[in-house]
Protein backbone atom coordinates (compact mmCIF):
# COMPACT_ATOMS: atom_id res chain seq x y z
CA UNK A 1 0.00 0.00 0.00
CA UNK A 2 1.14 3.85 -0.62
CA UNK A 3 2.98 5.27 2.80
CA UNK A 4 0.69 8.17 3.76
CA UNK A 5 2.27 10.34 6.23
CA UNK A 6 -1.22 11.15 7.92
CA UNK A 7 -1.42 7.55 9.18
CA UNK A 8 0.90 9.05 11.72
CA UNK A 9 -1.79 11.29 13.08
CA UNK A 10 -4.77 9.23 12.47
CA UNK A 11 -3.26 6.89 14.67
CA UNK A 12 -1.98 9.21 17.07
CA UNK A 13 -5.42 10.71 17.28
CA UNK A 14 -7.46 7.54 17.89
CA UNK A 15 -4.94 6.33 20.77
CA UNK A 16 -5.45 9.13 21.99
CA UNK A 17 -8.75 9.31 23.42
CA UNK A 18 -9.09 12.87 23.31
CA UNK A 19 -12.72 12.90 23.74
CA UNK A 20 -12.76 15.04 20.33
CA UNK A 21 -14.15 13.37 16.61
CA UNK A 22 -11.60 13.17 13.98
CA UNK A 23 -13.14 14.71 10.68
CA UNK A 24 -10.66 14.55 8.07
CA UNK A 25 -11.30 17.06 5.24
CA UNK A 26 -9.93 16.78 1.43
CA UNK A 27 -10.80 17.10 -2.32
CA UNK A 28 -12.22 13.82 -3.90
CA UNK A 29 -9.61 10.42 -4.64
CA UNK A 30 -7.22 11.68 -2.40
CA UNK A 31 -7.04 8.44 -0.32
CA UNK A 32 -9.18 9.47 2.74
CA UNK A 33 -11.28 6.39 2.60
CA UNK A 34 -8.31 3.93 2.22
CA UNK A 35 -6.29 5.17 4.65
CA UNK A 36 -8.80 5.71 8.02
CA UNK A 37 -10.51 1.82 6.87
CA UNK A 38 -6.16 0.73 6.80
CA UNK A 39 -6.08 2.03 10.65
CA UNK A 40 -9.25 1.60 11.86
CA UNK A 41 -9.03 -2.15 11.14
CA UNK A 42 -5.64 -2.34 12.38
CA UNK A 43 -6.45 -0.62 15.50
CA UNK A 44 -10.26 -2.04 16.28
CA UNK A 45 -11.56 -5.14 16.29
CA UNK A 46 -15.24 -3.87 15.36
CA UNK A 47 -14.54 -1.32 12.45
CA UNK A 48 -17.87 -0.07 11.39
CA UNK A 49 -18.23 1.86 8.23
CA UNK A 50 -20.68 4.14 6.82
CA UNK A 51 -20.94 5.69 3.49
CA UNK A 52 -23.29 9.17 3.53
CA UNK A 53 -23.83 9.26 -0.33
CA UNK A 54 -24.22 5.79 -0.85
CA UNK A 55 -27.26 6.24 2.16
CA UNK A 56 -28.41 8.87 0.50
CA UNK A 57 -28.68 7.33 -2.94
CA UNK A 58 -30.40 3.96 -1.43
CA UNK A 59 -32.17 3.75 1.81
CA UNK A 60 -31.60 6.94 3.04
CA UNK A 61 -31.07 5.38 7.01
CA UNK A 62 -29.62 8.35 8.31
CA UNK A 63 -31.24 11.26 6.54
CA UNK A 64 -33.85 12.45 8.66
CA UNK A 65 -31.88 11.25 11.76
CA UNK A 66 -31.48 13.54 14.86
CA UNK A 67 -31.07 12.10 18.12
CA UNK A 68 -28.19 9.90 19.20
CA UNK A 69 -30.34 6.89 19.99
CA UNK A 70 -32.25 7.23 16.46
CA UNK A 71 -28.43 7.04 15.03
CA UNK A 72 -27.56 4.25 17.39
CA UNK A 73 -31.03 2.82 16.37
CA UNK A 74 -30.04 3.15 12.75
CA UNK A 75 -26.51 1.79 12.80
CA UNK A 76 -28.24 -1.29 14.38
CA UNK A 77 -29.41 -2.45 11.64
CA UNK A 78 -26.48 -2.63 9.57
CA UNK A 79 -24.35 -3.33 12.49
CA UNK A 80 -25.85 -4.25 14.88
CA UNK A 81 -23.22 -7.00 16.18
CA UNK A 82 -19.95 -4.74 15.83
CA UNK A 83 -21.35 -2.27 18.23
CA UNK A 84 -19.16 -3.39 21.68
CA UNK A 85 -17.61 -0.89 23.52
CA UNK A 86 -15.92 2.15 22.66
CA UNK A 87 -12.07 0.62 22.98
CA UNK A 88 -12.66 -2.11 20.53
CA UNK A 89 -15.49 0.08 18.28
CA UNK A 90 -14.62 2.19 15.75
CA UNK A 91 -17.74 3.92 13.48
CA UNK A 92 -16.50 5.63 11.02
CA UNK A 93 -18.62 8.28 8.85
CA UNK A 94 -17.66 8.43 5.17
CA UNK A 95 -18.61 11.22 2.88
CA UNK A 96 -20.24 12.81 6.20
CA UNK A 97 -21.18 16.39 3.87
CA UNK A 98 -24.13 14.08 2.17
CA UNK A 99 -25.67 15.25 5.55
CA UNK A 100 -24.73 18.23 7.04
CA UNK A 101 -26.79 18.02 10.16
CA UNK A 102 -24.42 14.74 11.06
CA UNK A 103 -21.99 17.25 11.04
CA UNK A 104 -23.78 19.14 14.34
CA UNK A 105 -24.39 15.47 15.52
CA UNK A 106 -20.71 14.95 16.17
CA UNK A 107 -20.69 16.79 19.06
CA UNK A 108 -23.41 14.84 20.36
CA UNK A 109 -21.80 11.63 19.74
CA UNK A 110 -18.20 12.78 21.17
CA UNK A 111 -19.84 13.92 24.63
CA UNK A 112 -22.01 10.56 25.21
CA UNK A 113 -18.53 8.55 24.37
CA UNK A 114 -20.10 5.48 23.42
CA UNK A 115 -18.01 4.49 20.50
CA UNK A 116 -15.01 6.08 19.21
CA UNK A 117 -15.96 7.83 15.61
CA UNK A 118 -14.06 9.27 12.61
CA UNK A 119 -15.50 10.98 9.79
CA UNK A 120 -14.15 12.41 6.20
CA UNK A 121 -15.82 14.10 3.41
CA UNK A 122 -14.88 15.65 0.36
CA UNK A 123 -16.28 19.09 0.39
CA UNK A 124 -16.37 19.79 4.38
CA UNK A 125 -14.61 23.33 3.82
CA UNK A 126 -18.01 24.44 2.08
CA UNK A 127 -20.77 22.12 4.07
CA UNK A 128 -19.13 23.92 7.46
CA UNK A 129 -19.63 26.90 6.27
CA UNK A 130 -23.25 26.42 5.56
CA UNK A 131 -23.76 24.80 8.82
CA UNK A 132 -26.04 26.11 10.86
CA UNK A 133 -24.56 24.83 14.80
CA UNK A 134 -20.59 23.82 14.09
CA UNK A 135 -19.44 21.26 16.49
CA UNK A 136 -16.78 23.65 18.03
CA UNK A 137 -14.68 22.05 20.65
CA UNK A 138 -15.69 18.46 20.16
CA UNK A 139 -13.62 17.64 16.64
CA UNK A 140 -10.66 17.72 15.41
CA UNK A 141 -10.37 18.95 11.68
CA UNK A 142 -7.14 18.21 9.35
CA UNK A 143 -7.14 18.39 5.46
CA UNK A 144 -5.45 15.47 3.45
CA UNK A 145 -3.92 16.44 0.32
CA UNK A 146 -2.26 14.02 -3.03
CA UNK A 147 0.66 12.26 -2.49
CA UNK A 148 3.81 14.88 -1.74
CA UNK A 149 6.82 14.40 -3.43
CA UNK A 150 8.33 12.48 -0.40
CA UNK A 151 5.63 10.19 -0.30
CA UNK A 152 5.62 9.80 -4.19
CA UNK A 153 9.43 8.66 -3.67
CA UNK A 154 8.65 5.83 -0.78
CA UNK A 155 5.63 4.39 -3.48
CA UNK A 156 9.01 4.30 -5.64
CA UNK A 157 10.63 2.12 -3.05
CA UNK A 158 13.15 4.54 -1.36
CA UNK A 159 13.74 4.42 2.42
CA UNK A 160 13.33 5.87 4.66
CA UNK A 161 16.53 5.96 5.44
CA UNK A 162 17.59 7.60 1.72
CA UNK A 163 15.04 10.61 2.59
CA UNK A 164 16.52 11.14 6.21
CA UNK A 165 20.15 11.04 4.48
CA UNK A 166 18.56 13.87 1.51
CA UNK A 167 16.70 15.83 4.50
CA UNK A 168 20.39 16.61 6.62
CA UNK A 169 22.05 17.33 3.13
CA UNK A 170 19.38 19.79 2.59
CA UNK A 171 19.56 21.20 6.06
CA UNK A 172 23.62 21.28 6.14
CA UNK A 173 23.24 22.84 2.62
CA UNK A 174 24.87 20.43 0.92
CA UNK A 175 24.15 19.38 -2.40
CA UNK A 176 24.26 15.99 -4.13
CA UNK A 177 26.99 14.52 -6.51
CA UNK A 178 26.03 14.41 -9.91
CA UNK A 179 24.49 10.69 -10.41
CA UNK A 180 22.39 10.90 -7.05
CA UNK A 181 21.02 14.78 -8.43
CA UNK A 182 20.21 12.99 -12.25
CA UNK A 183 18.42 10.74 -10.27
CA UNK A 184 16.62 13.18 -8.12
CA UNK A 185 15.17 14.98 -10.81
CA UNK A 186 14.36 12.18 -12.83
CA UNK A 187 12.17 11.35 -9.62
CA UNK A 188 10.68 14.80 -9.77
CA UNK A 189 9.95 14.78 -13.64
CA UNK A 190 8.17 11.63 -12.90
CA UNK A 191 5.93 13.27 -10.04
CA UNK A 192 5.14 16.10 -12.24
CA UNK A 193 3.66 13.58 -14.91
CA UNK A 194 2.17 11.25 -12.35
CA UNK A 195 1.01 13.50 -9.47
CA UNK A 196 -0.49 12.17 -6.32
CA UNK A 197 -3.63 11.27 -6.86
CA UNK A 198 -3.63 7.79 -5.04
CA UNK A 199 -4.89 5.96 -8.55
CA UNK A 200 -2.64 7.59 -10.46
CA UNK A 201 0.85 6.92 -8.42
CA UNK A 202 -0.46 3.22 -8.08
CA UNK A 203 -1.16 3.15 -12.32
CA UNK A 204 1.91 4.15 -12.63
CA UNK A 205 3.80 1.81 -10.48
CA UNK A 206 2.30 -1.21 -11.58
CA UNK A 207 1.82 -0.60 -15.48
CA UNK A 208 4.27 2.65 -15.95
CA UNK A 209 1.83 3.46 -18.58
CA UNK A 210 1.48 6.97 -19.25
CA UNK A 211 -2.17 6.95 -21.06
CA UNK A 212 -3.64 4.88 -18.15
CA UNK A 213 -2.50 7.74 -15.55
CA UNK A 214 -4.07 9.77 -17.70
CA UNK A 215 -7.13 8.37 -18.07
CA UNK A 216 -7.07 8.42 -14.22
CA UNK A 217 -6.49 12.22 -14.30
CA UNK A 218 -8.59 13.54 -16.05
CA UNK A 219 -11.62 11.48 -14.97
CA UNK A 220 -10.89 12.88 -11.46
CA UNK A 221 -10.59 16.21 -13.15
CA UNK A 222 -13.88 16.08 -14.45
CA UNK A 223 -15.43 15.15 -11.35
CA UNK A 224 -13.89 17.80 -9.36
CA UNK A 225 -15.44 19.76 -11.99
CA UNK A 226 -18.36 18.32 -12.02
CA UNK A 227 -18.89 18.84 -7.91
CA UNK A 228 -19.43 22.27 -8.67
CA UNK A 229 -23.02 21.59 -9.95
CA UNK A 230 -23.93 19.19 -7.18
CA UNK A 231 -23.52 21.62 -4.51
CA UNK A 232 -23.94 25.16 -5.65
CA UNK A 233 -26.15 25.04 -8.68
CA UNK A 234 -26.45 28.88 -8.42
CA UNK A 235 -23.44 29.85 -9.37
CA UNK A 236 -22.43 26.08 -10.64
CA UNK A 237 -21.66 27.83 -14.64
CA UNK A 238 -19.12 30.23 -12.59
CA UNK A 239 -17.14 27.93 -10.85
CA UNK A 240 -16.75 25.10 -13.77
CA UNK A 241 -15.65 28.58 -15.97
CA UNK A 242 -13.15 29.76 -13.12
CA UNK A 243 -11.86 26.34 -12.39
CA UNK A 244 -11.67 25.14 -16.23
CA UNK A 245 -9.41 28.36 -16.88
CA UNK A 246 -6.62 27.75 -13.83
CA UNK A 247 -4.54 25.73 -16.85
CA UNK A 248 -4.41 28.44 -19.06
CA UNK A 249 -4.20 31.16 -16.30
CA UNK A 250 -1.19 29.37 -15.43
CA UNK A 251 0.43 29.54 -19.00
CA UNK A 252 0.28 33.18 -19.29
CA UNK A 253 3.00 35.44 -17.74
CA UNK A 254 1.59 36.62 -14.48
CA UNK A 255 -0.38 33.59 -14.20
CA UNK A 256 -2.95 35.35 -11.60
CA UNK A 257 -7.08 35.25 -12.36
CA UNK A 258 -8.39 38.23 -14.12
CA UNK A 259 -11.89 38.86 -13.13
CA UNK A 260 -13.19 40.43 -16.37
CA UNK A 261 -11.95 37.16 -18.16
CA UNK A 262 -13.69 34.94 -16.13
CA UNK A 263 -17.32 35.83 -18.31
CA UNK A 264 -15.42 37.92 -20.43
CA UNK A 265 -17.85 40.84 -18.93
CA UNK A 266 -15.94 44.42 -19.02
CA UNK A 267 -16.24 46.21 -15.17
CA UNK A 268 -16.12 42.74 -13.52
CA UNK A 269 -13.78 42.72 -10.27
CA UNK A 270 -12.11 40.05 -7.63
CA UNK A 271 -15.38 41.17 -5.98
CA UNK A 272 -17.82 39.96 -7.95
CA UNK A 273 -16.26 36.32 -7.79
CA UNK A 274 -15.69 35.99 -4.58
CA UNK A 275 -17.74 33.11 -3.42
CA UNK A 276 -16.59 31.30 -6.71
CA UNK A 277 -13.15 31.21 -5.58
CA UNK A 278 -14.02 30.37 -1.96
CA UNK A 279 -15.94 27.49 -3.05
CA UNK A 280 -12.70 26.11 -5.21
CA UNK A 281 -10.13 26.57 -2.34
CA UNK A 282 -13.11 25.22 0.52
CA UNK A 283 -13.65 22.38 -2.02
CA UNK A 284 -9.66 21.56 -1.65
CA UNK A 285 -9.85 21.51 -5.69
CA UNK A 286 -7.86 24.67 -6.09
CA UNK A 287 -5.07 26.33 -4.12
CA UNK A 288 -5.29 29.86 -3.99
CA UNK A 289 -2.15 32.03 -3.43
CA UNK A 290 -2.91 35.77 -2.87
CA UNK A 291 -1.25 39.07 -3.71
CA UNK A 292 0.54 41.00 -1.25
CA UNK A 293 2.50 44.59 -1.93
CA UNK A 294 3.84 45.30 1.32
CA UNK A 295 5.61 41.78 2.72
CA UNK A 296 5.79 42.32 6.68
CA UNK A 297 5.89 39.20 9.38
CA UNK A 298 3.14 37.66 10.10
CA UNK A 299 1.99 38.22 6.19
CA UNK A 300 -1.66 37.63 7.17
CA UNK A 301 -1.61 41.49 8.61
CA UNK A 302 -0.84 42.37 5.01
CA UNK A 303 -2.88 40.53 3.15
CA UNK A 304 -5.85 42.25 1.59
CA UNK A 305 -5.13 42.55 -2.45
CA UNK A 306 -7.92 41.64 -4.48
CA UNK A 307 -5.29 39.82 -7.04
CA UNK A 308 -4.07 36.20 -6.49
CA UNK A 309 -3.28 33.16 -8.36
CA UNK A 310 -5.50 29.55 -8.67
CA UNK A 311 -3.39 26.49 -8.53
CA UNK A 312 -4.90 22.85 -9.57
CA UNK A 313 -4.39 21.03 -6.22
CA UNK A 314 -2.33 18.05 -8.35
CA UNK A 315 0.48 18.63 -11.04
CA UNK A 316 -0.70 15.46 -12.35
CA UNK A 317 -4.06 16.68 -13.46
CA UNK A 318 -2.38 19.94 -14.70
CA UNK A 319 0.62 18.55 -16.78
CA UNK A 320 -2.22 16.13 -17.92
CA UNK A 321 -4.04 18.89 -19.34
CA UNK A 322 -1.07 20.97 -21.21
CA UNK A 323 1.06 17.98 -22.37
CA UNK A 324 -1.32 15.00 -22.99
CA UNK A 325 0.16 11.65 -22.46
CA UNK A 326 3.49 13.53 -24.50
CA UNK A 327 6.10 12.28 -21.40
CA UNK A 328 9.22 13.95 -22.85
CA UNK A 329 7.87 17.60 -23.17
CA UNK A 330 8.76 16.74 -19.35
CA UNK A 331 10.94 13.55 -19.04
CA UNK A 332 13.07 14.98 -21.86
CA UNK A 333 13.64 18.44 -20.63
CA UNK A 334 12.52 19.79 -24.18
CA UNK A 335 13.77 23.33 -24.38
CA UNK A 336 11.23 24.68 -26.29
CA UNK A 337 8.59 23.61 -23.73
CA UNK A 338 8.16 26.12 -20.68
CA UNK A 339 7.58 23.56 -17.44
CA UNK A 340 7.51 27.33 -15.14
CA UNK A 341 3.13 26.08 -14.56
CA UNK A 342 4.20 22.68 -13.22
CA UNK A 343 7.22 23.70 -10.97
CA UNK A 344 5.33 26.16 -9.62
CA UNK A 345 2.23 23.86 -8.97
CA UNK A 346 4.46 21.60 -7.14
CA UNK A 347 5.78 24.40 -4.67
CA UNK A 348 2.83 25.40 -4.09
CA UNK A 349 1.13 22.06 -3.31
CA UNK A 350 4.32 21.24 -1.16
CA UNK A 351 4.18 24.20 1.05
CA UNK A 352 0.61 24.05 1.35
CA UNK A 353 0.82 20.47 2.52
CA UNK A 354 2.51 21.42 5.07
CA UNK A 355 0.44 24.11 6.41
CA UNK A 356 1.21 27.33 5.00
CA UNK A 357 -1.08 29.82 3.99
CA UNK A 358 0.58 30.79 0.60
CA UNK A 359 1.09 34.55 -0.95
CA UNK A 360 3.00 36.05 -3.67
CA UNK A 361 4.95 39.02 -3.65
CA UNK A 362 3.29 41.76 -6.27
CA UNK A 363 4.49 45.57 -6.52
CA UNK A 364 3.42 47.45 -10.13
CA UNK A 365 7.18 49.22 -9.47
CA UNK A 366 9.14 46.33 -7.93
CA UNK A 367 8.03 43.59 -9.70
CA UNK A 368 6.90 40.10 -8.28
CA UNK A 369 8.36 36.77 -6.57
CA UNK A 370 6.39 33.35 -6.94
CA UNK A 371 5.97 32.93 -3.18
CA UNK A 372 6.08 34.47 0.40
CA UNK A 373 6.06 32.28 3.59
CA UNK A 374 5.92 33.29 7.48
CA UNK A 375 9.29 32.16 8.26
CA UNK A 376 8.29 31.72 12.59
CA UNK A 377 11.87 31.18 13.77
CA UNK A 378 12.94 34.52 12.21
CA UNK A 379 9.89 36.42 12.44
CA UNK A 380 10.52 37.42 8.86
CA UNK A 381 9.06 36.36 5.40
CA UNK A 382 10.73 33.90 3.12
CA UNK A 383 10.42 34.86 -0.51
CA UNK A 384 10.76 31.97 -3.22
CA UNK A 385 11.59 32.21 -6.54
CA UNK A 386 10.37 29.10 -8.47
CA UNK A 387 12.63 28.46 -12.14
CA UNK A 388 12.59 25.90 -14.45
CA UNK A 389 15.28 26.97 -17.10
CA UNK A 390 18.53 27.37 -17.35
CA UNK A 391 18.09 31.25 -16.50
CA UNK A 392 17.75 30.74 -12.32
CA UNK A 393 20.15 33.48 -11.56
CA UNK A 394 18.23 36.17 -13.40
CA UNK A 395 15.46 37.27 -10.62
CA UNK A 396 15.46 41.11 -10.32
CA UNK A 397 12.44 41.31 -8.36
CA UNK A 398 13.72 39.14 -5.87
CA UNK A 399 17.06 40.80 -5.76
CA UNK A 400 15.29 44.13 -5.19
CA UNK A 401 12.89 42.19 -2.05
CA UNK A 402 16.00 41.08 -0.62
CA UNK A 403 17.56 44.44 -0.49
CA UNK A 404 14.54 46.25 1.13
CA UNK A 405 15.70 47.31 4.52
CA UNK A 406 12.04 47.45 5.53
CA UNK A 407 11.21 43.98 4.84
CA UNK A 408 13.55 42.76 7.49
CA UNK A 409 14.06 39.50 5.01
CA UNK A 410 17.06 37.11 6.46
CA UNK A 411 16.68 34.50 3.65
CA UNK A 412 15.18 34.30 0.48
CA UNK A 413 15.71 30.99 -1.91
CA UNK A 414 15.45 30.24 -5.54
CA UNK A 415 14.94 26.61 -6.69
CA UNK A 416 15.75 25.42 -9.87
CA UNK A 417 17.18 22.57 -11.71
CA UNK A 418 20.84 23.13 -10.85
CA UNK A 419 22.43 20.72 -8.64
CA UNK A 420 24.79 23.73 -6.41
CA UNK A 421 24.07 24.57 -3.35
CA UNK A 422 24.89 28.31 -2.92
CA UNK A 423 24.48 31.26 -0.73
CA UNK A 424 24.86 34.10 -2.39
CA UNK A 425 24.28 37.19 0.20
CA UNK A 426 21.05 36.58 1.61
CA UNK A 427 19.47 34.59 -1.30
CA UNK A 428 19.93 30.82 -0.97
CA UNK A 429 20.20 28.30 -4.76
CA UNK A 430 18.54 25.56 -4.11
CA UNK A 431 17.61 22.13 -6.18
CA UNK A 432 14.21 21.98 -7.66
CA UNK A 433 13.86 18.90 -5.17
CA UNK A 434 14.93 20.53 -2.15
CA UNK A 435 11.51 21.64 -1.85
CA UNK A 436 9.92 18.78 -0.08
CA UNK A 437 12.23 19.45 2.97
CA UNK A 438 11.38 23.08 3.26
CA UNK A 439 8.87 24.20 6.29
CA UNK A 440 7.61 21.75 8.90
CA UNK A 441 7.90 18.23 9.31
CA UNK A 442 4.73 16.84 11.02
CA UNK A 443 1.21 17.38 9.34
CA UNK A 444 -0.97 19.35 11.87
CA UNK A 445 -4.53 18.91 13.45
CA UNK A 446 -6.10 21.80 12.84
CA UNK A 447 -8.69 21.99 16.62
CA UNK A 448 -11.58 23.71 16.32
CA UNK A 449 -12.11 25.49 19.60
CA UNK A 450 -14.34 27.89 20.92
Amino acid sequence: MLYRKIERVIEAHLKADSGRILLIDGARQVGKTYIIRHVGKKLFKNFIEINMIEDSLGDRLFAETRTISDFYLRLSMSAGDKMKEKHNTLVFIDEIQAYPHLLTMLKFLAQDNRFTFIASGSLLGVTLSETSSIPMGSISKVRMFPLDFEEFLYANKLSEFTVSELRKKFENKEALDEAMHNKMLDYFRRYLLVGGLPDAVNSYIENNNIQLVREIQAEVHEYYAADAAKYDVENKLKIRKIYDLIPSNMENKKKRVIAQGIENKKGKTFADYEDEFEYLVSAGIALSVQAISNPIFPLIQSSGKNLLKLYLNDVGILSGILYGSNASAILDDEKSVNLGAVYETVVATELISEGYRLFYYDNRQKGEVDFLIDDYSSLSVIPIEVKSGKDYTVHSALNTFAKNETYHTKTAIVLSNERKVEEKGKITYLPIYYVMFIGKTETKVEDLRI
